[in-house]
């Protein structure tokens, strides 16, 4: 394996998804600094391997304190594995700032992909795919949680999303309340274990759902907020009155259509039709 900084893919659940390169570089590596060092050493014994290295703790309360004695460690030419406890590192887990300061070390950083609760929460969920946004873990207080969900009333995106067992009812009705009950979303639990479980449906279906109690550890996935018919007349109103504030008509044109998805080209003519119909002697005049 090449020195440097390894980030490594873990399961987040079925072992048997661990890759054949984790394994090898669990019993190489020079250092593995893990989220949970007793998960990580329980993982390394499910696969059958014995690590060579020296394990470290990485989570979040010690994270910044081992940096620079990890980055030292990569400096002098060993390898230094990074794993958490399921899934990739730094996405929602400790890695982030040790990848931040190899890079700016010019220290040598490759990654072991594998696992990962968002894209397969996105790919098992049955709704859009092409375009979505990670919103990482959804605020714990209520009216923070708030905001966060009116920046998403308008998202054009798929939105993922993490949430605890113990919130996520309050988090669905929060939902309700803001993005209204027809929104369809998935809530996916224990993902690849045992008692996996996927609940498709609306906002409202599955604010009930959670009400009456979910346990495990838990991904949802939000549909794009559905896009709404442009009234054409009253934006070109807009552009009209933006020309009478001394915009080109053009510009206006295309600030208007970028502000609400619509063709500038559609915008312009009906502009410039509605001027020309608006002239002394015309008729509508």
């Amino acid at each position: 394996m090449n020195t440097g900084l390894v980030l490594a893919a873990t399961p987040l659940g079925e072992v048997r998804d661990a890759s054949p390169r984790l394994v090898a570089a669990l019993g190489t590596a020079d250092i593995v600094a893990a989220e949970d060092t007793r998960r990580t050493k329980a993982l390394a014994a499910a696969l059958g391997v014995t690590i060579g290295g020296k394990v470290v703790s990485f989570y979040d309360a010690v994270e910044t304190a081992r940096i620079d004695g990890l980055v030292e460690a990569i400096a002098s030419g060993q390898t230094v594995l990074l794993v958490t406890d399921a899934g990739m590192p730094s996405v929602s887990d400790p890695g982030y700032r040790l990848v931040t300061a190899c890079v700016d070390n010019d220290l040598p950083i490759t990654c072991l992909p594998g696992p990962s609760a968002v894209t397969t929460a996105l790919a098992l969920s049955g709704l859009p795919c092409e375009r979505f946004c990670f919103e990482g873990f959804a605020p714990r207080k209520p009216g923070e949680r708030e905001r966060w969900l009116r920046a998403l009333k308008e998202e054009p995106r798929t939105a993922v999303f993490f949430e605890s067992p113990h919130r996520i009812a309050s988090t669905m009705a929060d939902a309700v309340r803001v993005l209204g009950g027809e929104r369809r979303a998935a809530v996916c639990r224990e993902l690849t274990k045992q008692y996996e479980e996927v609940r498709r449906g609306t906002l409202a279906e599955l604010a009930e759902w959670a009400a009456e109690g979910v346990r495990g550890e838990i991904t949802v996935v939000l549909a794009p907020a559905p896009k709404v018919e442009a009234d054409l007349p009253s934006l070109v109103e807009q552009v009209r009155a933006l020309a009478d504030d001394g915009m080109r008509l053009k510009d206006a044109a295309a600030q208007v259509a970028g502000e609400h998805g619509v063709s500038k080209k559609a915008l312009y003519d009906s502009a410039v039709a509605m001027n020309t119909n608006s002239r002394p002697g015309r008729s509508g005049a």
